[in-house]
C-alpha cells in the first residue's frame, strides 16, 4: 500500500515537484511536465515522452541527454491533456519538429493525437508513435491494438538517440516505429498496487496464485496461475516471447537483442537477478545474443509486486542507438553530455546504471488519434487567463450561466459522492482512475465556470471554460470526451439568448456528436456512448412533443439510468477493458454510469426553481 501522501489528489504535483527538486542539474519544469535543463541544438527534433504518474522512472526520469527533451506527466495513471503535451513540446521544439511517443492507451491516442493536430497547426511539425510491445494483450494480427508496457524505454531511448544524432523528424519516427515493431514484452503479478489514499488495492490475486498479462495500470491480468518458481517463471517469460520473433528477425537470421527483466514496483532487485540468470540460459541456448541487458525497475505500475521481460531484436542501427550514452535523473548509460555538450553521433557501449532518489545527483507513424479535430476537441487557454476577456452576452445568457454554474456544481457533487463506487466498477477490468478522474474534473470545471460568471460571461462560454479545464485537470479517456462534449453543448446554447428546449436539443446532439467522432465508440462497445445516444434520442422526442425541459430531460433520465445498468451485459470493445472483456460481463461500465448520474444531477436542478 501506498503510505507517505498528503491530500492524495495533490501525489502527482507534488511528485514531480521532488523529483524536479532532487535533479535540478538534469530537469527543470514547466507546465504540464518536465524538460531537460538544457537546450538541444537549434534543428534539432524534440522527443517528447509521456503518460500518467505512478511509472517512475517513466517518465520523468527518463528525460535527460541521450534520452527524452521531455515529458508530459499525468495525474495518477491517467494520461495527460493535450494542453499538458503541447506545452511540453512548446517548451523543447528547437526547430527540428517534435516526435510524440507514448504507450497506447485510449486516453493517451486521444490526447497525443489532439496535441499532434494542434501543434502541426500552430506551424510545428509533428509525428506519433505508440508502443504496443504487450503480447498479452491482444494476438499477433492485431498488434496495433496492443498496449505499451516495458517496452517503452526501448522505443524512447532509440528515437532519442537518432535525434540525437541528427537525424531529421520522418527518420526519428521511423526508428521509433522500427524499434516498437521488434519490441514484445510479457508480464505477471503476484499483487495489485494501491493509489495513494485507497483503501484496498486496484485488484488482488488469491494467495499463492499469480496474475498472468499485466499492463501498468492496475489492470487484472488476463489470466491466473499457480505462483511459479523463479526458473519456471523465466521459462515462462522467454518461451511466451520467442513465439512470436518478429518476421524480418526470422528472415535475416540476426539473433542479438536487448532484453529488459523490469520489476513492476516491489519485487526486490535480488528476486530480479534469481529470475534473470535463468532468463540468460534460456536465451543463449536458444541462440540469442544478449546486448547490454537491463534488470531492474523500468516501468513501473506504483506499488504492484509484478515483475516483466522485453526482448527488442536488434539490427545494426538499433543496437547502435541502444548502446549510445545517456544521462538522465532515473537512468544512465556512457558518457553522455550533459548542458552544452554536443550530441551523440555514433555508437558507444557502456553500463547502464539506474538511480533514484537524490543519489542521482552524482552520477513512423501518425497517431491513431490524430484525426483532424473539430471546435468541441480544442483545448485553449486556462480560466484564468481567459477572465479578463468574456465574449460579450446578454443578461438573458448571464442568468443561464449561473444556471449552468449551479448545475455543474451539483455534477462536482454528486460524482464527488460516488468516487470510489466509480473506481470500484472500473477496477474490475480496467485501472480503477474513473472516480478519482472525474473529481479531479468536475472540481476544476466548476472552479472555472465559477471565474467566468464572475467576469460576466454567458451560457456558451461558462461551459466552454468549464469543459476546456475538465479536459486538462481529468486528462484520460474521460477528460478528452467531457471536454468535447460540453464544449459542444456550450457552442450550440451560445451567449446571445436564453437556452430553450431545442437549443439544449440541439447541444446534447451535437455532443453526441463529439464524443462519438472524439473516441470512435458506438453503440454496444460498453461506453459512455451506450448512455448518451440513447439520452440524446429520448430528449429530442421529448422536446418535439411539447414536453417541458424539467419533465423532458427527467423522463429521458430514466432511460439513461436504464441503459447505463444495461451496459453490464455488454462486452468492452474499446479502452483498457478490452483485453479483459470477460472479467467486465456483470458490471456495468463505469464511464456509462457516471454518465447517468450526471444526467441526474442535472435534473434536480431543473426541477428546482
Amino acid at each position: 500500500m501506498t503510505r507517505l501522501f498528503n491530500d492524495p489528489t495533490d501525489f502527482a504535483e507534488e511528485l514531480v515537484d521532488g523529483l524536479v527538486a532532487a535533479h535540478q542539474n538534469r530537469i527543470r519544469r514547466v507546465p504540464g511536465g518536465v524538460v531537460r535543463a538544457d537546450r538541444a541544438a537549434p534543428g534539432t527534433v524534440a522527443v517528447v515522452i509521456g503518460g500518467g504518474s505512478g511509472h517512475h522512472p517513466a517518465f520523468g526520469g527518463l528525460v535527460g541527454a541521450g534520452l527524452a527533451h521531455g515529458a508530459a506527466m499525468g495525474d495518477l495513471f491517467a494520461s495527460p491533456s493535450a494542453r499538458q503535451i503541447r506545452s511540453v513540446a512548446e517548451a523543447v521544439d528547437s526547430g527540428g519538429g517534435v516526435l510524440l511517443s507514448y504507450g497506447n492507451y485510449a486516453g493517451d491516442v486521444l490526447h497525443f493525437g489532439l496535441a499532434q493536430e494542434q501543434l502541426r497547426a500552430a506551424g510545428i511539425p509533428c509525428r506519433s508513435v505508440a508502443v504496443t510491445d504487450d503480447v498479452a494483450s491482444a494476438d499477433e494480427a492485431r498488434r496495433a491494438d496492443r498496449r505499451g508496457i516495458a517496452g517503452d524505454l526501448v522505443v524512447f531511448k532509440a528515437a532519442s538517440a537518432a535525434a540525437e544524432a541528427g537525424y531529421d523528424l520522418d527518420e526519428v519516427a521511423r526508428v521509433a516505429a522500427h524499434a516498437n515493431d521488434r519490441t514484445r514484452s510479457f508480464g505477471v503479478a503476484f499483487t495489485g498496487c494501491t493509489l495513494p489514499g485507497a483503501a484496498e488495492p486496484l485488484f488482488t490475486v488469491p494467495p499463492g496464485r499469480m496474475a498472468v498479462g499485466m499492463g501498468i495500470h492496475g489492470e487484472p491480468g488476463i489470466g491466473e496461475q499457480d505462483v511459479p518458481t523463479a526458473d519456471e517463471l523465466a521459462e515462462l517469460f522467454v518461451t511466451t516471447l520467442l513465439a512470436e520473433i518478429p518476421a524480418d528477425v526470422t528472415e535475416t537470421g540476426d539473433r542479438r537483442a536487448a532484453v529488459l527483466l523490469n520489476g513492476l514496483g516491489s519485487v526486490k532487485y535480488e528476486e530480479l537477478f534469481v529470475v534473470y540468470r535463468r532468463v540468460a540460459a534460456l536465451l543463449a541456448e536458444a541462440g540469442v545474443e544478449i546486448i547490454e541487458p537491463e534488470v531492474g525497475e523500468l516501468v513501473t505500475s506504483f506499488d504492484m509486486a509484478g515483475v516483466s521481460l522485453t526482448l527488442t531484436w536488434l539490427d545494426d542501427e538499433l543496437a547502435r542507438f541502444w548502446q549510445a550514452p545517456a544521462d538522465a535523473p532515473a537512468y544512465r548509460k556512457g558518457g553522455a553530455t550533459q548542458a552544452g555538450g554536443t550530441a551523440p553521433t555514433g555508437p558507444a557501449a557502456g553500463t547502464a546504471v539506474h538511480v533514484t532518489g537524490s543519489a542521482a545527483q552524482a552520477g513512423t507513424t501518425d497517431s491513431a488519434g490524430s484525426a483532424g479535430t473539430t471546435p468541441g476537441e480544442q483545448v485553449g487557454a486556462t480560466a484564468a487567463e481567459q477572465a479578463g476577456s468574456s465574449v460579450p452576452a446578454t443578461e438573458e445568457s448571464r442568468a443561464a450561466a449561473v444556471r449552468v454554474l449551479a448545475a455543474l456544481t451539483a455534477v462536482r457533487d454528486a460524482i464527488e459522492d460516488a468516487a470510489e463506487e466509480l473506481g470500484r466498477i472500473d477496477a474490475v477490468a480496467g485501472d480503477g482512475d474513473h472516480g478519482i478522474g472525474m473529481t479531479r474534473g468536475a472540481r476544476a470545471c466548476v472552479d472555472a465556470a465559477e471565474a467566468a460568471v464572475d467576469s460576466g460571461a454567458g451560457a456558451g462560454t461558462t461551459l466552454g471554460r468549464g469543459a476546456e479545464a475538465w479536459a486538462d485537470r481529468a486528462g484520460g479517456t474521460s477528460g478528452a470526451l467531457w471536454g468535447a462534449a460540453l464544449t459542444a453543448l456550450g457552442a450550440a446554447l451560445g451567449d446571445q439568448s436564453r437556452p430553450d428546449g431545442p437549443a439544449v436539443v440541439t447541444g446534447v446532439t451535437a455532443a453526441e456528436t463529439a464524443v462519438r467522432r472524439l473516441g470512435g465508440a458506438e453503440v454496444g462497445d460498453k461506453t459512455m456512448i451506450d448512455v448518451l445516444t440513447p439520452f440524446a434520442s429520448a430528449l429530442s422526442s421529448q422536446i418535439t412533443a411539447g414536453i417541458a425541459m424539467p419533465d423532458a430531460w427527467g423522463s429521458a433520465a430514466v432511460i439513461a439510468d436504464q441503459a447505463a445498468a444495461d451496459t453490464s451485459a455488454l462486452l468492452p470493445r474499446r479502452g483498457r477493458a478490452r483485453p479483459l472483456a470477460e472479467k467486465s460481463l456483470g458490471t456495468p461500465d463505469a464511464g456509462a454510469v457516471s454518465l447517468a448520474l450526471i444526467v441526474r444531477a442535472v435534473h434536480g436542478v431543473l426541477t428546482d426553481r
